[in-house]
């Protein structure tokens, strides 16, 4: 008699290495079936459309990749226990391993799982594999997570290097062969029109993918960063984050790669500690995301509830289609539809413009991230974008209010980036390129445009924008 296969559930987690579910089952010498279940009932939301077109790039390379090494994927679509229970009858598997995904409903469903498992005579292991603390070690004197960055990095660190990255597995023992569903019948890429054409350009799925962008932003790029990283007209930031997204690299392997980075050039040192800051924002987020399962609808602080936001969906549109009148708003906004993925500061810049210039509901433009980022992560989109409209945790001061003409000649000063993206402005000069609404007619007739024709006047006055969110704010205070 054959012995018992294992299952592997692979959810975030879309790699070999440093994956403890796969080297527990591995280890145990079981002929293995690794599964994957497409759930749009697991977490807060469905995917957006983006990370949908990741997710299946990610899933044929991790396809490829456990063939390699003796293996293949099996893809189910439907609800993950009922999937699991239904496949592990099926073939009369004897344990199920996953990585535990640490937040209230990723808990929870492992709780039931685990349950259910038990009740057919069926082993479960979880395992941690995606955060380099998991939330239950870094707890307030109250017992709940802290809501303050710096204090949570603090003791995150204090907790000394995390757990070493765990080797691939060299060889699995293939399981029985079970009827997949077809990736393509899950219909995750676009088609007619195939939007994500410029994603292929930009973009390498898949854990090959992220350990080549790892080596190439430590080799190249880390020099530094610490102030180069707020430069959208450099290739200075390190692109990880849509690879870190779907686990196709894990934290503990980019915290142990940057300090053997800084380790052999000390030089290094202050740009790593600033890279390795922004691993740990990801995992504030996830943790915030871990208390705060609502958090991309819930204000984090109340007051903000009665926050007088406007329904413009005329200025909506402009924003998200790049045609607001500021040249560094419009080049992010198109950078995003382009290529699925923003430079941070000019996320920032754009999400205080809508929050702030016009006075838009920070929830909108979180939507639309979640919709077109490659790399949107259900802890760190909403989170920034409540840090910015100076609702949630850790927030900026809500009458902090980026200037967007300021922030464009200031990271932006020859106006590279605007050029990159807002081609109808590439022949201004740097100095008029962040402001052409201040151009002469004949500066303009230079440079081959024409205002309110192929390339808008400001849609709203930024002054004027100011003393309204200043006085909106005032009100919702009072």
């Amino acid at each position: 008699m054959p012995p018992a296969p294992v299952i592997v559930w692979f959810r975030e987690d879309l790699r070999l290495s440093d994956h403890p579910a796969l080297t527990a089952a591995t280890s145990s010498g079981m002929p293995l079936v690794a599964l994957y279940v497409l759930d749009d009932n697991v977490g807060p939301r469905p995917l957006g459309s983006a990370s949908r077109w990741w997710l299946s790039q990610s899933l044929r390379n991790l396809d490829g990749d456990l063939r390699k090494a003796g293996g293949s994927l099996t893809l189910r679509r439907g609800d993950s226990q009922n999937v699991i229970v239904d496949l592990t009858k099926s073939i009369g598997a004897s344990h199920v391993y996953w990585n535990r995904i640490d937040t209230k409903e990723g808990r929870a469903l492992g709780q039931r799982l685990t349950k259910a498992l038990a009740a057919i005579g069926v082993a479960a292991s979880e395992t941690h594999g995606d955060l380099l603390a998991a939330p239950a070690q870094i707890r307030g004197s109250s017992g709940s997570g802290l809501r303050v960055f710096t204090p949570f990095w603090r003791r995150v660190q204090n907790l000394g290097d995390p757990q070493k990255p765990l080797p691939a597995p060299k060889r699995l023992t293939k399981g029985p062969s079970i009827i997949s569903d077809s990736l393509d019948d899950w219909c995750l890429e676009p088609t007619r029109p195939n939007w994500a054409e410029g994603f292929r350009q930009m973009w390498r799925p898949g854990e090959a993918g992220a350990y080549s962008r790892l080596k190439e932003f430590l080799d190249d790029r880390a020099a530094g960063y610490a102030t180069a990283r707020d430069r959208p007209d450099r290739l200075a930031t390190s692109h990880l984050s849509p690879h870190l997204r779907f686990g196709e690299l894990s934290p503990r392997q980019v915290w142990y790669a940057a300090r053997f980075a800084a380790a052999k050039t000390p030089s290094l040192a202050s740009d790593i500690e600033k890279f390795l800051s922004e691993l740990g924002w990801r995992e504030f987020c996830r943790h915030l995301l871990s208390d705060y399962p609502d958090i991309h609808r819930r204000n984090l602080q109340s007051s903000f509830d009665a926050f007088p936001w406007k329904k413009d969906a005329k200025a909506l549109r402009a924003w998200q289609r790049g045609q607001t009148g500021y040249p560094i708003v419009d080049a992010g906004m198109r950078e995003l539809w382009r290529t699925g993925i923003m430079h941070n500061r000019v996320r920032m810049i754009v999400a205080s413009f809508l929050v702030k210039h016009l006075l838009i509901d920070w929830r909108a433009g979180e939507e639309w991230f979640w919709d077109t980022l490659v790399d949107a992560d259900p802890g760190s989109n909403p989170a920034n974008w409540q840090w910015v409209a100076g609702s949630g945790a850790d927030a900026a001061p809500y009458f902090r209010i980026f200037n967007p003409i300021l922030q464009g000649e200031k990271f932006d000063p020859n106006g590279d980036y605007v050029r990159q993206w807002v081609l109808e402005l590439e022949r201004l000069p740097n100095n008029l390129i962040h402001k052409p609404w201040t151009a002469s007619p004949l500066e303009l007739s230079a440079a081959g445009v024409v205002l309110g024709t192929n390339y808008p006047e400001p849609i709203v006055d930024h002054k004027k924008a100011r003393e309204r969110a200043l006085a909106s704010y005032a009100r919702t205070r009072a």
